[in-house]
């Protein structure tokens, strides 16, 4: 048990984060900007902390359960920590653009980002390396599908029909996911799978791996986003009125809810890339971009039938510009030389 509480320290202290916070809310945000604002940015590092050992629990079950499922989980617990941090932010209203924003930023971050800084990386120390192009191709297909649907087609809905635009987004976007779970998991599970017979010969006999308590690792996973969403509750109050006045864009908060769900996958895509598993890095993010699209729109436009009030979520000419550049360089890039399909 003492063992098991030294590992959870930084979730522990994020823990304490959120007791001290809650009786202190009223004081910091009646005690100035500066206070609020450095109030806001130490609320986000424990936030980040917190979401590293989500994150770890995440990758704990992942390697238990193994490619494709490992990489789901992965994303699935980033999205969730971000979709958290998003709803706890609007209901206190903010920026009406924040989710639109927020997605944008978390695809941006997650393909130019985390496979282009990982791709680097690992090519500096181990060359070229493999992959299999088929997962590539699919999630490409897939997030410019999804984020034409529910960011681009919406600028040419009437103001008046939003409603119903939102339900069909909703459909949309389930059906989307339905597809590519089944893809994922079914007959075509191989697309996003690549074998290393020699790395796995020669590593496998030293290798230590951690040994996994599912349900301690479920448990903790869930306990850390609710500590999670305890803290975005007073750092969502404090950011906004620490920003206030200063002239900063209501983007940047966007970019920061962004790097709060990313940071952890950046870690995993960096240790996969220097261990010479390009594939993980692929999925990890391109499957992170996939998920941040199809599952935080749903979730949000639910959120925004429900209290009556639309969010802006068609993307600015520039925004729209931004992610076909990045769709098509990214497809260039990992489809430039096929790689052979290993089960």
């Amino acid at each position: 048990m003492l063992t098991f509480l030294k590992q959870e320290r930084f979730l522990l202290l994020a823990l304490v984060a959120a007791f001290v916070a809650y009786p202190l809310e009223h004081w910091m945000l009646h005690s100035g900007q500066a206070i609020a604002l450095l109030a806001g940015l130490i609320l986000i590092a424990f936030i980040v902390a917190a979401s590293m050992r989500v994150a770890h629990h995440a990758e704990l079950l992942a390697e238990k359960v193994g490619d494709p499922y490992g990489t789901m989980i992965l994303t699935l617990a980033a999205v969730l920590v971000e979709v958290v941090i998003l709803a706890i932010m609007m209901s206190n209203e903010a920026s009406p653009t924040l989710v639109r924003d927020t997605i944008y930023s978390a695809v941006m971050l997650d393909i130019n980002g985390i496979l282009g800084l990982a791709a680097l990386m690992g090519g500096i120390k181990h060359g070229e390396q493999s992959y299999n192009d088929d997962s590539a191709r699919s999630y490409s297909v897939m997030i410019l599908t999804a984020m034409g649907v529910s960011m681009v087609v919406p600028e040419f809905i009437p103001e008046a029909k939003w409603k119903i635009y939102s339900a069909f987004t909703i459909g949309a976007m389930v059906v989307l996911y339905t597809l590519f779970l089944r893809m994922q998991v079914g007959p075509h599970s191989y697309f996003f799978s690549y074998s290393y017979p020699e790395k796995r010969r020669r590593q496998v006999p030293e290798e230590t791996p951690e040994p996994i308590n599912l349900g301690l690792s479920i448990g903790t996973l869930v306990f850390g986003v609710v500590v999670i969403g305890a803290l975005a509750e007073v750092m969502s109050k404090t950011l906004d009125l620490g920003l206030e006045g200063t002239g900063a864009p209501p983007v940047i908060t966007a970019i920061l809810v962004a790097a709060i769900s990313a940071a952890p996958e950046i870690l995993t895509a960096l240790r996969a890339a220097l261990a010479n598993r390009m594939q993980s890095v692929v999925n990890i993010a391109m499957g992170a971009s996939l998920s941040t699209v199809i599952l935080t729109v749903p979730v949000m436009e639910a959120m925004a039938l429900y209290t009556g009030q639309p969010f802006q979520m068609a993307m600015t000419p520039v925004q729209t510009v931004m992610i076909f550049l990045t769709l098509i360089v990214s497809a260039i890039n990992l489809n430039a030389k096929p790689m052979p399909s290993k089960a």
